[in-house]
């Protein structure tokens, strides 16, 4: 196996390796659609609303294989995520924009570094600023000139407040919010209640309220107390469970790897899903125009590699 692009000892891979920082999922995917050209682009391209597991993979694997890969796999998976963003075009949006990318990217970043130092412990000076500029992986992993991430900490501080200030979040953001935290899947409810609590006491309140997700004095209580109890309890787990996720992530894509089978998926929506009052419903819901004919078994292609 070859060598990742950073040592062991990085800030970054210090950072992404512990399982707490995945309770910024949630946080990091609404700041993602609030910038209106995001939130247009996954509307009407995107289905992880209606396969979330999936998708959780596809960005787990991107995450994982970019920071932990070596550098044949980290070339691989950008190149399998860039491939398939460029289909992901419309009418003002273009997913291969150097623009939204550094934002998906800096999401990325700002949510994993907020919620290890929030549930680990904080990092130096000296350390968040190497970690920033070794984030912009993320950023050229979707195909963005290095040119255009934040050239230091400052910069990138900088960045990160006037965009949250000035975003305009959409319908379609709001539409994405209630359609993620209301799952199909029974099982999933459970953990789709957990990220947008997360998620609603992480995000900028002007953010959290534009996307309609209450919050008052008793869910911050709750949230500080949550806070609490982890960032007690969790320095304290096993090293191995608190990157097994991790671990998991990495045997699963070099096991696809190893059977030719990390691939770009085609999209799973061919349209936008149709509006209807308050709920998100998808094209299926509305008629029997998708149910296969009496008579025909449907076929259901399956499902795997990088998504995003």
């Amino acid at each position: 196996m070859g060598a990742g692009l950073f040592p062991d000892d990085s800030p970054l891979l210090q950072i992404n390796r512990e399982a707490a920082v995945l309770g910024a999922a949630g946080y990091a995917i609404l700041l993602q659609v609030a910038h209106p050209s995001v939130g247009r682009g996954v509307h009407e391209h995107s289905d992880f609303a209606e396969r979330p597991l999936d998708r959780l993979r596809g960005t787990l694997t991107f995450v994982y294989g970019t920071v932990f890969g070596t550098a044949d796999e980290a070339e691989r998976v950008s190149r399998i995520v860039r491939a398939r963003h460029v289909r992901v075009n419309g009418d003002g949006y273009r997913a291969l924009d150097p623009d939204l990318q550094v934002w998906v990217a800096a999401t990325l970043y700002e949510g994993s570094l907020r919620m290890y130092e929030l549930l680990v412990g904080p990092l130096s000076a000296a350390e968040k600023e190497v970690a920033c500029a070794q984030a912009s992986i993320f950023a050229t992993a979707l195909g963005c000139p290095a040119e255009h991430w934040p050239k230091d900490l400052d910069a990138f501080t900088e960045y990160w407040r006037h965009t949250v200030d000035t975003v305009e979040v959409t319908d379609a953001a709001r539409h994405i919010t209630r359609s993620l935290f209301n799952p199909p899947n029974p099982l999933l409810r459970a953990a789709a209640r957990a990220q947008r609590f997360l998620a609603a006491g992480l995000l900028p309140p002007r953010i959290r309220d534009a996307l309609g997700l209450e919050w008052g004095a008793t869910q911050q209580r709750r949230f500080d107390r949550l806070v609490y109890v982890t960032r007690v309890v969790y320095p304290r787990l096993p090293r191995a469970l608190r990157h097994l996720p991790k671990d998991l992530c990495l045997w699963d894509m070099r096991r696809q790897i190893a059977r030719n089978r990390l691939y770009v998926r085609p999209s799973g929506r061919r349209r936008p899903p149709a509006v209807t009052g308050r709920r998100l419903r998808s094209p299926r819901a509305l008629g029997a125009a998708s149910r296969p004919r009496r008579g025909r078994t449907a076929r259901v292609p399956r499902d795997r590699g990088v998504t995003r």
